[in-house]
């Protein structure tokens, strides 16, 4: 079945939408990685430091929307955007990668957090609510950079839940090797990510832009054959 075609009335509702949820997002993010940061040095966590750090990140990712959204035709930055959310993507790779590396060449001696679980716990019931929410919108908007802001948001959820397991394998078990093998998985799939956004790849199953859009050149992907 093919997906109707945007009026402007309900465009700009999407495009409204989609700066809230930035806001949501940049706004959670934030207090996540302080707690995450102070908890980590308390309990001497580089995995809880690490995911602190990526939140910081995942602001970035929503501060990049938030800039395209207040702009007057977001449409016209879809691109320089998707960049910047392709940069924060390797910035969290990159991150994930030396923490996880020196997480396992320390032999891994951090405390129990209990702290740290609970904030893993809140984030794993937050964070897919929020991509759930961002992937029905960039999709009905046609919007690549929402997706990609949506899959950056889900990386955070995976990264949540490896926290989890860690922590908890490390409060029970002592098993602190756990935790920096899942996160050099995930800096994997954050490189692979990274690379679509930046060629634009990032915009799958969007509805078409409405005929009175003057488009001539697609790079988010959104607008199939449609012409000028």
């Amino acid at each position: 079945m093919s997906t109707p075609l945007l009026t402007p009335e309900r465009r700009a509702v999407l495009s409204r939408r989609s700066l809230w949820l930035a806001y949501a997002t940049a706004g959670y993010n934030l207090i996540e990685g302080l707690v995450a940061v102070a908890a980590g040095a308390a309990a001497s966590s580089a995995a809880l430091i690490g995911f602190g750090l990526d939140s910081f990140v995942e602001v970035s990712s929503a501060a990049v929307l938030i800039w395209q959204f207040r702009s007057r035709v977001p449409e016209d930055h879809e691109r320089l955007a998707l960049r910047l959310i392709g940069l924060s993507f390797f910035a969290l790779a990159a991150w994930v990668t030396f923490d996880a590396l020196r997480s396992l060449l320390d032999g891994g001696d951090a405390d129990a957090s209990p702290v740290g679980i609970g904030l893993a716990v809140a984030s794993l019931i937050v964070m897919p609510l929020l991509v759930r929410a961002k992937r029905r919108t960039g999709r009905e908007l046609g919007s690549a950079t929402v997706m990609a802001d949506s899959t950056q948001t889900m990386l955070c959820t995976y990264l949540s839940a490896v926290l989890l397991v860690g922590l908890a394998l490390n409060a029970l078990w002592g098993w602190s090797w756990a935790d920096p093998l899942a996160g050099l998985v995930i800096a994997g799939v954050a490189v692979k990510e990274g690379v679509e956004a930046w060629r634009g790849e990032r915009c799958d199953d969007c509805a078409p832009l409405p005929v009175s859009d003057t488009v001539t050149d697609c790079t988010d992907r959104c607008c199939g054959d449609r012409k000028a």
